[in-house]
């Protein structure tokens, strides 16, 4: 009596919306018993893939599968596909779980697709895994250059959206609709606060990094969209997402993760929850803190300027030079210390002359109220605008408590009437959906009113300018004739030296985060970073000081003394 032999079917579609509409499976299932029934076959395990590529070999089921058959004894003695395109669209890794499988006596076979054991035929199966695969890469080339022109037009193309944003209907072309992303109020506020907490901190400290930004969400119990713990990876992705500005790039990596070239992303316009002023901001903080751009050294050294001073003829940061032993110590060009004169003429500045010239500028020039007031008086405006929009989202956030709240009130009602039974699984889920958006809504209207106060009670004033004013001047220096480096640092960011002028740049933003500061500059952090592309100079007089000679000077003419 012949024993006949075991069979096992592997079953797989493309797609996740293939396997919920029972597209291909259940057809796959039926074509693979009347084959064995057909053959003889005793079908003895049935695998089932929904929902994967067969362009490589991360699917579950198919480890699975390939486990059972290369375990000994093997539990079944072929695998039936309906066509070689379900087990594997890769030429080589078709060969190379085929060969697997038949060292330990287990044979491919296709329904549609039947071959031989001969050379001739395995040379076939071979050449039918070509054209699977050719044929795989072009229908993804072809699915994504709709996915692109569906980007184009500023249309969202599926997957998660990002936590801040909400994906609706935007138009229906014939069967098919169109969706965009638009700013979900109930955790876009979360992101602002993300951003608000890098760039000023919390009121009680100052800048935030993603660490403590993690901790500070999750000690405050402010959960992620699915209800989690917030992550490092999470809030630095916020924190680095170009979409909260309103630029969302499609197609920006491929799927080994690697960024792709600049013409083949697609940026989609959206809805921006925060400005572009603090994006880029941001983005220099984070550059500022890693330790691969900034040494900690820089951060934490004794000398004033490191890490902020730079040669403007290279670009190219200055570093200590010292002389005689160590008596005397510069600035110095690092581009022309490691590469010679032919990278960089260079300079070297003493760097007592111009730490003290820097310290001085700015105690003399900068920190005065009236200049001051000057300085920031476009920022303050903007701060205004914030707090504008600032309630009108919370007076959005209400609106949905308010509503989710009168939708539950009605579902109450009809089950009090016996309209609806308090049994019905679908009546519990909407009642704790509205309860959660009720919630949620409370829960971020509460938070943002409280930013919204704690802004408010930071309201500038003359006299918090002159306070201000009056205590960075003496406390940016050391008795003993040394430097508070902290508190300098949040005044000038990055300090440029010619051959004629030294440049002093800052930024708006940062001299204000240093003038609300709960403690006033004592609430500056000490991280340094580019504040603004606008040049400020102490040009001629500067360059007096130091010896150098002043561009459109002669060495006897006077030199002429910039205004911050």
């Amino acid at each position: 009596m012949t024993v006949p032999l075991r069979a096992a079917l592997y079953l797989r579609v493309s797609t996740a919306r293939q396997a919920e509409h029972d597209v291909s499976i259940p057809d796959q299932k039926r074509q693979g018993e009347a084959y064995c029934e057909a053959r003889g076959y005793q079908l003895v395990e049935t695998f089932v893939e929904p929902g994967a590529s067969a362009t490589n070999d991360r699917r579950p089921e198919f480890q699975r599968m390939i486990e059972a058959g290369t375990s000994k004894p093997a539990p079944f003695d072929v695998v039936i596909v309906h066509s070689f395109s379900r087990f594997f669209r890769d030429a080589f890794d078709m060969e190379f779980y085929v060969r697997k499988l038949a060292k330990n006596g287990v044979k491919l076979l296709s329904i549609t697709q039947e071959i031989g054991d001969d050379p001739v035929h395995q040379m076939m199966r071979q050449i039918m895994a070509l054209f699977d695969e050719y044929q795989s890469k072009e229908n993804a080339k072809h699915v994504m250059r709709a996915l692109k022109e569906n980007a184009r037009q500023g249309f969202w193309n599926g997957s998660l959206p990002p936590i801040g944003y909400r994906v609706v209907a935007a138009e229906q072309r014939g069967a098919k609709t169109k969706k965009k992303l638009e700013i979900d109020p109930l955790h876009a506020d979360t992101v602002r606060l993300i951003y608000r907490l890098a760039l000023e901190g919390d009121g009680t400290t100052g800048q935030m990094g993603v660490k403590n930004i993690v901790s500070y969400l999750n000690s405050r119990r402010i959960f992620t969209r699915d209800g989690g713990r917030w992550g490092i990876g999470q809030v630095h992705r916020i924190l680095t997402r170009r979409t909260y500005m309103g630029e969302h790039e499609f197609n920006k990596r491929s799927k080994t993760k690697e960024l792709k070239p600049v013409s083949e992303i697609v940026t989609v316009p959206v809805q921006p929850i925060i400005d572009r002023e603090t994006f880029d901001t941001v983005q220099a903080l984070l550059k500022a803190r890693n330790p691969k751009v900034t040494p900690s050294a820089v951060i934490s050294g004794p000398t004033m300027l490191t890490g902020l001073i730079h040669c403007a003829k290279c670009g190219g940061a200055m570093t200590i030079r010292t002389g005689k032993g160590g008596r005397y110590r510069y600035y110095a060009c690092s581009m022309k210390a490691r590469q010679g004169p032919t990278a960089c003429e260079g300079l070297a500045v003493p760097m007592d002359k111009l730490d003290e010239l820097v310290a001085s500028h700015l105690e003399d020039q900068l920190l005065q109220p009236e200049r001051l007031e000057t300085i920031l008086a476009s920022v303050l405006d903007r701060r205004q605008e914030q707090s504008e929009r600032r309630r009108e989202h919370i007076a959005e956030l209400n609106k949905r408590a308010a509503e989710s709240e009168l939708r539950l009130k009605r579902l109450y009602d009809a089950i009090e009437a016996g309209v609806a039974g308090i049994d019905d699984p679908a009546l519990k889920d909407r009642i704790d959906g509205l309860k959660a958006i009720r919630d949620q809504a409370k829960t971020d209207a509460e938070r943002a009113q409280a930013m919204l106060d704690t802004s408010g009670a930071k309201a500038i004033t003359p006299q918090m300018v002159r306070t201000f004013a009056k205590t960075a001047r003496q406390r940016i220096r050391l008795e003993g004739g040394g430097y508070r480096r902290d508190h300098l640092r949040a005044l000038a960011q990055r300090v440029e030296v010619a051959d004629g002028e030294v440049r002093i740049m800052g930024s708006k933003t940062r001299l204000l985060q240093a003038l609300t500061g709960k403690t006033g500059v004592n609430s500056v952090p000490t991280q340094g970073l580019n504040w603004r592309t606008a040049r400020d100079c102490m040009a001629a007089y500067l360059a007096s000081c130091l010896g150098l000679t002043p561009k459109g000077h002669g060495g006897d003419k006077p030199a002429r003394r910039c205004q911050i």
